[in-house]
């Protein structure tokens, strides 16, 4: 298929120069179109989707009526208007200046032998090759900031989906939870109830996780103190929430990613219930969440002045507690220890802000 000849239209009053630019750009493979004046040049731009596309413009600067700088600012003006050389006869350089400023692609001066027509070939191809480097740049840009807008566009559908995700889960959790406390509380023996009750607190762990992502603006991580303080207002209302007047809790701001929170919300559940069921025989007593910064640890401690070590083993204990505790633990890359010189019980946890790297031993073991 032929590739198509570029047009330039050549705007001057100097009929015989037109004719020679016509003949010495014809040859170099150009089609070329004259106009005699600014004014017939910017009525021929303006029609070029009727009578074919200007692909190159070289403009005269000495013209009756609009000159070549006039001419040259109305045709800037002009949208998708082709690239402008501009011509002239003067040596001054304050002409080219001022024509390259007010957006002519090139500029150089003429003579009326058409001397300076090989130049202007050069020039226009010139002209051509930066205007469609700058239409290609202005495709990319255009293609960058769709691709940003879809991007965008698509996050936010994510973000919303991941949202409604959190929410149903939490909601349907939650009811898990709820069905878990009717059936704890009907039960007649005391050992389903307790069990009924473990599993119950454990589920409302992971559902205060989602319910603070379904409400959070930040889908991707946790704020420690506030899914704390809403987790162990869930205890204080369980089953065992008569024992549980003096728990309390002392956590900074802290945030860490959502499947951690989890890990970090069983924890404290299943310590915070075992100090309930223990430490306290006769009757209820403090027990005290801690949550604090080391650098880039986190210390958690659950404690309590209760028996401590004189507590006696519970011939119904099964042992799950720990275990899950212990699993949590090595989800965390936690180490769990007891402070032996306390006189109740305080267990305390120490694990990185972030997840450990790919092939860390686990530090993680069961009190």
């Amino acid at each position: 298929m032929n590739q198509r000849m570029p047009t330039l239209l050549y705007i001057d009053d100097d009929d015989a120069l037109a004719r020679l630019v016509d003949r010495g750009l014809t040859r170099r493979g150009y089609r070329v179109v004259h106009a005699a004046s600014g004014e017939e040049g910017l009525e021929r731009i303006r029609r070029a989707g009727a009578e074919g596309s200007i692909d190159v413009v070289a403009l005269d600067q000495y013209m009756p009526g609009l000159d070549g700088l006039e001419t040259l600012e109305q045709i800037m003006a002009i949208p998708d208007a082709p690239p402008v050389v501009f011509v002239t006869a003067s040596q001054d350089s304050s002409i080219a200046v001022t024509a390259l400023k007010a957006g002519a692609a090139d500029y150089l001066v003429k003579d009326v032998r058409g001397d300076f027509i090989p130049l202007l070939h050069v020039a226009a191809e010139g002209a051509l090759r930066q205007a469609e480097l700058q239409r290609a740049r202005d495709e990319a840009e255009a293609e960058i900031h769709a691709s940003r807008d879809r991007y965008a566009a698509l996050a936010a559908e994510r973000e919303l989906l991941l949202r409604e995700v959190n929410h149903r889960v939490g909601n349907s959790l939650q009811i898990i939870a709820s069905l878990l406390h009717l059936q704890a509380s009907s039960a007649a023996q005391e050992e389903v109830k307790a069990a009924l009750t473990n599993a119950m607190g454990r589920v409302a762990a992971v559902a205060q996780v989602h319910r603070r992502l379904y409400t959070s603006q930040d889908l991707k991580s946790v704020v420690l103190n506030q899914y704390l303080d809403s987790l162990l207002e869930d205890l204080r209302r369980s089953a065992e929430g008569n024992r549980m007047s003096r728990l309390t809790l002392k956590a900074e701001p802290i945030e860490i990613d959502p499947d951690r929170a989890v890990a970090v919300g069983i924890i404290v559940n299943e310590l915070v219930m075992n100090a309930v069921k223990y430490a306290y025989p006769d009757g209820a007593g403090p027990i005290h969440v801690e949550l604090t910064s080391q650098g880039d640890d986190l210390l958690l401690s659950i404690t309590d002045d209760g028996v401590g070590d004189n507590v006696k083993a519970d011939p119904r204990s099964t042992g799950m507690g720990q275990r899950i505790v212990a699993a949590m633990a090595s989800k965390l890359d936690a180490s769990v220890e007891r402070d032996p010189a306390h006189s109740g019980t305080r267990i305390v946890l120490k694990f990185g802000r972030m997840p450990a790297s790919v092939g860390k031993t686990s530090t993680a073991a069961a009190s």
